[in-house]
């Protein structure tokens, strides 16, 4: 049997499998895609699933057992809109307190967010090269990321932080704004400008590019049915990304702009809550992804201020309708939780899960919540920074699997409680949760 080694590193302690393999016998499998369960066994060497089988399972000395307990095996997790750095700060931190400060706080949240189950995230925005890196190294726990870089926003839209006495400049003309040089957004107007932010996140290892097509809750200086950036601007993004072999998304809640961005070519509608019913129709028939939030109730952002706590106060009553259009039409949805400047509610990212029972079944969340986003995430292709297929349990996918002490089929609540719940959190090949040997 492998040796397992216990390493800590700030505050988690992830458990490094060392040996030729993992294999994992008696578990309940849920493969990502089918609604039907098998009780079987799944080999994993190095990082691959090499194989999943209702027969027993021969294997040599060299490879450690893991006894699955008859409990509930599916792939791991995956937040299609997390924010990785601006979800573990407050605002007033990401404006005022030194970049190595709120970087360690994001190193500290990748690693809570491991052990909540999420193996993988698609970053909606933030300077998450570095931690992407440290994590992809080994320097750090946390889930693969799939990083946008800096958001791209108009002069006054919803990426501009700017304070107002600042005074604006051309793009990379004159001196960089505090949130340009913390990488956390970028404010280019213009075909040019854009081009350049588009191009510039690239070459830093974007594997989408991520632009705010219309206004938002938390931003300053605009409303949230206002319309941003010109058909031109957007274009100019969608070229540079698809030169690249990837695409585009776009923060957007009304109807009006989300048609400009299908129009010039955006493959990903963050958010949307706003939406109509012939915007809807559009989106299916463009076979765009619809990739929202169930901003209801607990768990979901709250903001300092009135005007930002009415604006939201809109994008709550929008999501039933939404999600109702979104289902009647058809739409691709992914999945994702958008958890903003606090901390403390970042711990709420599993909760957004059992949340979307209002309007899908157990089977229909689980789907969506692995091999749904997957698919999404899978649109950045030869940008995609982890070759190989996730979100799915079978053989040559790559191998992140948790296993839940539970049928979370029949009983999706289980995943709120990723500490009490969760018994195994494996990914890459790495076990850095395992509670089943107690």
């Amino acid at each position: 049997m492998g040796k397992v080694i216990v390493v800590a590193l700030l505050g988690v302690m992830p458990l490094l499998t060392w040996g030729e393999g993992v294999l994992i016998r008696n578990v309940v499998i849920f493969d990502g895609k089918n609604p039907q369960l098998i009780t079987g066994n799944v080999l994993i060497e190095d990082n691959i699933i090499r194989k999943v089988s209702v027969e027993p399972i021969s294997v040599n000395e060299e490879i450690e057992i893991i006894d699955g307990r008859g409990k509930f095996l599916m792939p791991g997790l995956i937040d299609a809109h997390w924010h990785a750095y601006l979800a573990a700060n407050t605002m007033v931190d990401l404006l005022t307190a030194h970049a190595s400060y709120t970087q360690l706080r994001a190193g500290q949240e990748a690693g809570k967010t491991l052990l909540r189950g999420f193996t993988t995230i698609r970053d909606a925005g933030g300077p998450v090269f570095g931690l992407k890196r440290a994590i992809d190294e080994g320097t750090l726990p946390g889930p693969r990321i799939y990083p946008s870089g800096a958001i791209i926003s108009e002069t006054g839209g919803h990426g501009d932080f700017r304070m107002v006495y600042d005074i604006p400049q051309p793009f990379d003309c004159c001196g960089l704004t505090h949130t340009e040089k913390i990488g956390a957004a970028l404010i280019a107007d213009g075909v040019d400008a854009v081009t350049v932010a588009a191009r510039n996140n690239l070459r830093l290892g974007a594997s989408q590019i991520k632009l705010m097509a219309g206004g938002g809750v938390s931003s300053l200086y605009d409303q949230l049915e206002d319309v941003q950036y010109f058909e031109d601007e957007l274009h100019a993004a969608v070229m540079a990304a698809e030169d690249a072999g990837t695409y585009v998304m776009v923060h957007v809640y009304v109807p009006e702009a989300i048609r400009r961005a299908i129009k010039a070519g955006v493959k990903s509608i963050e958010h949307g809550q706003l939406i109509d019913e012939p915007t809807m129709k559009l989106i299916a028939e463009n076979g765009v992804w619809l990739s929202m939030q169930p901003f209801i109730g607990e768990g979901s952002n709250h903001y300092t201020t009135p005007d930002q706590q009415a604006k939201h106060e809109l994008v709550v009553q929008g999501t039933d309708n939404a999600y109702r259009l979104a289902k009647k039409y058809g739409v691709k949805l992914a999945w994702g939780t958008d958890l903003l400047f606090s901390p403390a509610n970042a711990r709420n990212q599993n909760l957004n899960i059992v949340k979307m029972t209002r309007w899908f079944s157990n089977y229909e969340i689980l789907k969506m919540i692995t091999y749904d986003n997957a698919c999404l995430l899978a649109l950045s292709g030869r940008r995609n920074p982890y070759l190989g297929k996730l979100g799915v349990i079978e053989a040559g996918a790559l191998a992140d699997l948790i296993i839940v002490d539970g049928n979370a089929l029949e009983d999706i609540s289980l995943l709120a409680e990723p500490e009490k719940h969760l018994m195994l959190i494996m990914k890459n090949g790495k076990i850095y949760k395992n509670n089943l040997a107690n």
